[in-house]
């Protein structure tokens, strides 16, 4: 602990990083989510109140762990009415924590993505318990993710729960034979959560550096169980070049730089030369049939390839955006596009081709995008409508002031 930092921010720094991996292994060993989330929030109360005096323990999560099964096992011996619970109790009391099941995922949170990510429930519903329960992400953070609105989202947070109690789908580890089928909602859920991380929704800070770490941790160790799945390895890839640019996304002042004033002198070599690596082993993998991850990994190659922006090969990039949308036409993927036309073909191109997508209408991005050409353009009035329209559509306020401060003045 430096001498800046105070007992209560070692605390509560401590649990904010122990939190997803706590939760996996809490609800490994009761088999119940909502008991879980319970215990492991009442061993982060106590963490908080007793460690700013008594101090971080040597171990933070052994000690968070012990007492969250202490919690859930007080939690089921004061729910008298649920007939052998106290069996339960007893049973949690007197053995230590289960080994898991023979697996070949070792690692507890990895599995529980496994495990939410049931064939019964729909895609989004897999991925939005994933991110609910073990990304940490609030049900708002989840709903920007997917781009529904937060109150759709807790209704499909809470019909998942419902169907996994009625359905009595266990909270099992699959077998290594059902992990292939559930490995599309376990990509998207570790994307989702890097991208939550990238670009914070809400607070104040630009980006959330524990989560990105966590994202990407989880990502090298798909990799590690699946070397050859293309779309993994495209993953990871992808993250490793996003996040090479960490250090220079963000003044001191934590103000934003964008992609055209960074200095690429403290983007991270190793990360951008370990990402490109693997975008070349995937793309050898997926000569005819091409892969969503892979494909947005080659284009943040030729970001992380150019020796300046002016460099950047935005023919290439646009053909890469022309790819994926072969394979995933999503509005977002489009946007993505429009920017690279706006970049090769001038900000009326891109203006055009904005306003060309569909189904953004609620997307915070898709509004800053507008304002950042229409600002260029000269068309100042609307470029300050569109760029007050994105804040308050929900940004976290290191890029609300981003986007304000790119606002030309009004007449």
């Amino acid at each position: 602990m430096t001498a800046a930092t105070s007992p209560e921010e070692a605390a509560e720094r401590a649990v904010r990083s122990e939190y997803a991996r706590i939760l996996a292994t809490l609800i490994r060993v009761t088999g119940d989510v909502d008991l879980a989330q319970d215990a492991v929030q009442d061993a982060f109360l106590r963490a908080l109140q007793t460690w700013p005096r008594d101090g971080v323990p040597d171990e933070p999560r052994a000690w968070l762990t012990v007492v969250a099964r202490r919690c859930a096992i007080d939690r089921i011996r004061r729910d008298a009415s649920r007939q052998g619970k106290e069996a339960d109790a007893v049973w949690l009391l007197d053995n230590a924590v289960p080994e898991p099941v023979e697996s070949v995922v070792r690692d507890d949170l990895l599995r529980l993505v496994f495990t939410c990510c049931h064939p019964t429930l729909s895609r989004d519903a897999q991925i939005a318990l994933s991110l609910r329960t073990l990304g940490g992400l609030s049900t708002a953070d989840v709903a920007r993710a997917l781009l529904v609105p937060e109150a759709t989202m807790a209704k499909r947070l809470t019909r998942a729960k419902q169907k996994i109690r009625q359905a009595r789908i266990p909270y099992r580890v699959p077998a290594d034979d059902e992990l292939p089928a559930r490995l599309d909602g376990v990509l998207a859920t570790v994307y989702l959560m890097f991208n939550e991380g990238y670009a914070a929704g809400a607070g104040e800070s630009a980006m959330r550096g524990p989560l990105i770490d966590e994202a990407v941790r989880l990502g090298r160790l798909l990799h590690d169980l699946m070397p050859d799945e293309a779309s993994v390895t495209g993953l990871l890839a992808l993250m490793l070049l996003q996040d090479s640019r960490r250090s220079a996304r963000v003044a001191a002042d934590g103000t934003v730089v964008p992609l055209a004033e960074q200095d690429r002198g403290l983007w991270d070599p190793e990360a951008v030369r370990e990402g490109v690596e693997l975008v070349g082993a995937a793309l050898r993998r997926t000569p005819d049939r091409p892969d969503p991850y892979v494909v947005q990994a080659a284009i943040a190659a030729c970001h992380a390839l150019a020796r300046d922006y002016e460099a950047t090969d935005w023919d290439a990039v646009l053909s890469w955006y022309d790819v994926l949308l072969t394979v995933e036409r999503t509005p977002v993927a489009a946007l993505g596009r429009a920017a690279a036309v706006a970049e090769r073909d001038g900000p009326e191109a891109g203006l055009r081709a904005v306003d060309a997508v569909d189904g953004l209408a609620g997307y915070a991005w898709w509004h800053a995008s507008r304002a950042e050409l229409l600002g260029r353009l000269g068309r100042a009035d609307e470029a300050a409508a569109a760029s007050a329209l994105a804040v308050s559509l929900g940004l976290n306020d290191a890029h609300a002031r981003f986007v304000m401060r790119r606002r030309p003045d009004s007449d």
